[in-house]
């Protein structure tokens, strides 16, 4: 009889431990930061950003709405709506692509050119599921990025 419960309670353990709610992704590095565009109007800046996931599963990422912050100032906006598979506790780099407006940039970041450091911050969410069922996980990253000229 003992070995009936048992054999009932594994099941039960591992659909516990899958329901379990997706850890958020710890944020690594930033690397590749390049100007792909420059206009008054619209100027594009790309980079990648490195997390680890710390889950003991693989999750998909369906989707990202962030802000993007340059010095408390907001840069841009930055969304993703491919789905993207993320291998358990594994390091994984997601590439970014932030418009914004020159213009603004110009009157809020100025003192960015100035400095040798800019404090960027990352701040949304994303839906991260498995097996059809996502969530929602907040995003909120800071970093200092040491300017290359």
């Amino acid at each position: 009889m003992k070995k009936i419960a048992l054999y009932a309670l594994f099941p039960t353990l591992l659909l516990l431990n899958g329901c379990r709610r997706p850890q958020a992704f710890d944020y690594r590095e930033m690397k590749h930061l390049k100007l792909d565009q420059i206009g008054i109007n619209k100027t594009v800046v790309s980079m990648n950003l490195v997390y680890y996931n710390p889950n003991n599963y693989g999750v998909t990422l369906k989707k990202i709405d962030c802000d993007v912050y340059l010095n408390q100032h907001l840069l841009g906006k930055y969304q993703l709506d491919t789905s993207m598979h993320i291998a358990k506790t594994s390091v994984f780099e997601l590439p970014v692509a932030v418009s914004f407006n020159i213009k603004e940039f110009l009157k809020n970041g100025f003192s960015v050119l100035l400095n040798k450091e800019a404090l960027v911050s990352v701040k949304g969410i994303t839906r991260v599921g498995k097996s059809g069922l996502y969530t929602t996980i907040p995003i909120n990253y800071e970093t200092k990025y040491k300017i290359p000229f």
